[in-house]
């Protein structure tokens, strides 16, 4: 019998590493990126609050095309980027999510540079 190592527990073993060391506050809140094999989700969190100050996602309503490629991870970091200057936020802490920089996460990150955002 093949072995194979759970690669969802080593990225979650992964996100609790990067979470013990980064954290959002109101001054500079986290910018969380979650990957599914089909879509991407991006969320601005006050952890003090524990409070979603903002999101975007590829399973919204007014997104059109493929949300699991690179092109949808770049609109979703702009449009994040843009939702947060609506709300007066400029600087973020990024939070990969325990995801490895690389691909639709690096792209989201550039997207949301694009935007505006400062990490």
């Amino acid at each position: 019998m093949v072995k194979r190592p759970d690669s969802n527990k080593a990225r979650l073993n992964r996100h609790k590493r990067v979470r013990g060391k980064i954290t959002g506050t109101a001054e500079r809140p986290r910018l969380n990126v979650f990957r599914s094999l089909n879509n991407i989700y991006a969320q601005i969190i006050d952890d003090v609050k524990g409070v979603t100050l903002v999101s975007a996602s590829t399973v919204e309503a007014g997104f059109e095309g493929n949300g699991g490629n690179k092109e949808a991870a770049r609109k979703i970091g702009q449009i994040v980027a843009e939702r947060a200057a609506a709300k007066n936020i400029t600087e973020v802490v990024f939070d990969r999510g325990g995801n490895i920089y690389h691909g639709r996460v690096k792209e989201l990150a550039e997207g949301a540079r694009e935007g505006g955002l400062k990490f």
